[in-house]
């Protein structure tokens, strides 16, 4: 039987590149695909580790690249997506504002929708064998807003971006949530 697949998005940037080996080195039976696109915020020698391992691929690509997801999710029959990447720096979403509309907003939905186009057939019906498959989505408290000198952000916290970036994730989280009602 060969190995079960997933994409994990930004795999080679700050969170993504201490997940990457973990799930490597923790899950010999899956195959670990790293989709990172490499920009400044990515370095390949933070999963040097993984690099040698049978179960591991590295992917340079766009998140937003219709033709790559499909692509791999056939070529691999992927079977999960543990989505990182993001654009993420604040200031830099105040002076250049559309990279994080179109990686945020619209990778996520390249992502959703082309997981859901592989695993399902309709709305509540996936495919025979694939029910199991699942698409995990990594957000971040900035979508809550600021937070005051004392205080906890907790899952009823209203949304409340305050920034370019911020807003960007908050759509990306309610791009996954709306598709998670039709599943």
């Amino acid at each position: 039987m060969s190995k079960k697949s997933i994409i994990v998005t930004g795999g080679a940037g700050f969170i993504g590149s201490n997940f990457v080996p973990y799930m490597v080195e923790k899950y010999p039976d899956y195959k670990i695909i790293n989709l990172d696109v490499m920009t400044y915020a990515a370095n390949l020698d933070n999963v040097k580790e993984a690099s040698d391992k049978d179960n591991y691929l590295f992917v340079k690509g766009d998140i937003c690249d219709r033709a790559l997801i499909d692509n791999l999710m056939q070529e691999h029959d992927v079977r999960g997506v543990v989505h990182f990447a993001a654009e993420s720096h604040v200031d830099n979403s105040i002076t250049g504002p559309e990279a994080f509309v179109k990686t945020n907003v619209m990778g996520t939905f390249t992502l959703i929708d082309a997981a859901r186009k592989y695993w399902m057939d309709a709305p509540f019906e996936y495919k025979k064998g694939y029910e199991d498959c699942r698409f995990h989505h990594v957000s971040t408290d900035e979508v809550y807003g600021t937070l005051g000198e004392t205080g906890l952000f907790e899952e009823t916290t209203p949304y409340a971006p305050n920034s370019p970036y911020s807003a960007s994730k908050a759509s990306s989280d309610f791009i996954v949530r709306a598709y998670c009602n039709h599943k």
